[in-house]
């Protein structure tokens, strides 16, 4: 089994570094990542994933890991 880690950088977003199955809202397996970065602010065109909107929005949130 592997080891799944998430951390959040400060004033951006969630880090995901492991082998993770991204699912959509059936379950089914969208993609299979070692690591991604996903979005907390909102703002992201990408969703899920982080695109570097939080930077240009003014998105404030501390680092969590």
């Amino acid at each position: 089994m592997s080891t799944v880690k998430i951390s959040a950088r400060e004033n951006g977003p969630y880090l995901v570094k492991g082998e993770v199955d991204l699912c959509d809202a059936e379950g089914n397996v969208v993609r299979t990542e070692t690591k991604m970065a996903l979005c907390r602010c909102g703002h992201s065109a990408n969703k899920p994933f982080c695109d570097g909107s939080h930077r240009t929005q003014g998105f404030i949130a501390p680092a969590i890991s």
